[in-house]
């Protein structure tokens, strides 16, 4: 039986994760760790250990501790803050026997800044570029994009943050960020042309398998209804940014589409939130992890199941 550490339990990426490798006919020990006592996470997991902030100066010491305690094999990330935190640790996480699931360095680094992302990839000369600027001129910007347009956060995950700049008073108000903290630009498509795509990469410019759900976002900005398509082009797209960046493991691309074709949202070098959607349709891509780096077996395409998904609340409930 293998143990397998989720940190981030109580939120909808770890208790996904934990979810995923719990549907699975194999047996797995599970730990779930989270900074929050009172949360879901101990009703997905086996063993539940209560966290420090990631950020906090003892932390990487308390994980070895964990890793050492119930003898962690694998380690999978369920915040963005781990990726960062695990990346810069990887030397010592690799000589202390654990495995930890990390896509390639380069990646992680250039995806944690979305404007030295789109540096990245303006290099390529790829058709999914989306035009950004760093000029903080309104005038300029309402030529440039027309209105609205948008202001996001260089650094963050999901849509939290997002500014939708419809007038120049909304955008005053944020003025002063643009440069440092935000970035500009041009509203793509409509909400309902985006696509999440995930896929299983091997780290040289190719991947084994993927999946793509149409996608409508949460207020928090994780997906809140999905509906598993085909789209034209999105082999090529996920082909092409797979042959430039060399992502390793569980990889999402995110979309939208306009009428030229696919635009290019962000790169999560990371297993996404919408992991236990795309296990319903077929696609568990923690199996495929913990199988490929612990048991070097390599992923095949699963048969995808057509569908529709809504994610909902639910009571979870602790008997004393």
């Amino acid at each position: 039986m293998r143990t397998v550490l989720v940190s981030g339990a109580s939120g909808i990426i770890g208790y996904g994760i934990l979810r995923s490798l719990k549907k699975s006919l194999r047996k797995f020990k599970l730990i779930g760790t989270s900074i929050y006592e009172d949360s879901a996470a101990p009703g997905f997991c086996d063993i539940f250990e209560l966290a420090p902030q990631t950020s906090d100066p003892r932390y990487i010491d308390w994980l070895f501790h964990i890793i050492e305690k119930h003898s962690v094999e694998m380690i999978i990330p369920g915040i963005e803050a781990d990726v960062y935190q695990w990346s810069e640790s990887l030397s010592s996480l690799k000589g202390s026997g654990v495995v930890a699931l990390l896509n390639s360095p380069y990646l992680i680094s250039i995806c944690k800044d979305k404007w030295v992302f789109y540096e990245e990839l303006e290099k390529a000369r790829l058709p999914y570029l989306i035009e950004t600027t760093l000029n903080p001129d309104y005038t300029f910007l309402e030529s440039k994009f027309n209105l609205p347009f948008l202001l996001k956060p260089r650094q963050g995950h999901g849509s939290k943050g997002i500014v939708r700049v419809d007038s120049r008073e909304t955008f005053l108000k944020h003025e002063e960020g643009i440069g440092e903290i935000l970035m500009a630009q041009p509203v793509i498509g409509n909400d309902n042309e985006e696509f999440t795509t995930s896929a299983f990469c091997d780290g040289n410019g190719n991947y084994y398998a993927s999946i793509t759900l149409r996608r409508k976002l949460a207020r928090d900005g994780y997906t809140e209804k999905a509906e598993v398509v085909t789209i034209e082009g999105m082999e090529k797209a996920v082909e092409s940014l797979c042959s430039i960046f060399k992502p390793y493991g569980p990889t999402n691309f995110q979309f939208r589409r306009d009428n030229t074709g696919l635009k290019l949202l962000e790169i999560n070098p990371r297993i996404s939130s919408s992991t236990s959607l795309r296990t319903a349709f077929g696609y568990n891509e923690a199996l495929m992890a913990v199988d490929f780096f612990l048991e070097n077996k390599i992923p095949q395409q699963p048969l995808i199941l057509p569908g529709k998904a809504v994610r909902y609340t639910e009571d979870l409930i602790f008997y004393t």
